[in-house]
């Protein structure tokens, strides 16, 4: 599976070869540094460890900086991909003339916090009547039993928290690949803030070539 990380740089819209405008999602691929590589005889799978973005050396404690080797300044941001299908070594630098191949991805990021919030805006709840005299506008409502047992079950939909979640858009269509600016232009939403982190990838359920 090939995988990087990118920064997303925000929405612009492009013509395609028909002439068509399509609105399009930037992000920009950095160097990622391979950190380590592992392989199915010592470590039981194969998978290597890719890195980005320098880590300030008054940041970094020595346990963290231990698993870099020597010559690899230690990043902020590490993962690690399983099944990775291009060649590499410690130390190589790669970018997104990887994904050259590729005809949709997948892309993994953090969603936007919302702080929080009642169940309308949550959960999608319909509310009480808007109407005069009513007391029952934007509240969850009654969450107990009126009989046995007299208690709030889990996972009860009520306020609190929203966003700030780990989420994946599959199958995001590649519309171009611009090697000498590190950009990648995809159609389609993906998730987190401008300057964001996320995990591009090779789509896992569809055609990659």
């Amino acid at each position: 599976m090939l995988g990087l990380f990118a920064k997303k740089v925000g929405m612009t819209q492009i013509f395609d070869e028909e002439g068509s405008l399509v609105p399009v999602t930037v992000l920009r691929v950095d160097p990622n540094i391979v950190i380590a590589q592992k392989n199915e005889k010592e470590n039981g799978y194969n998978a290597v460890l890719l890195g980005v973005d320098d880590a300030k050396k008054n940041k970094v404690t020595k346990p963290y900086a231990g698993q870099f080797p020597e010559g690899v300044i230690p990043k902020k941001h590490i993962k690690e991909f399983r099944g990775f299908s291009k060649e590499c070594a410690v130390g190589d630098s790669l970018g997104v003339e990887i994904l050259e191949g590729c005809r949709y991805v997948d892309v993994q990021g953090v969603s936007k916090g919302k702080g929080f919030q009642g169940v309308v805006k949550r959960y999608g709840f319909g509310g009480g009547r808007k109407t005069h005299g009513s007391k029952f506008h934007r509240e969850p409502g009654s969450t107990g039993q009126s009989t046995y047992p007299h208690k709030t079950f889990k996972n009860v939909k009520l306020p609190g928290r929203m966003g700030r979640e780990q989420i994946t858009t599959l199958n995001i269509k590649v519309i171009k690949i611009d090697v000498e600016k590190r950009l990648l232009l995809i159609n389609g939403a993906v998730p987190g803030v401008n300057k964001g982190l996320v995990v591009v990838r090779a789509a896992v359920k569809k055609q990659r070539v």
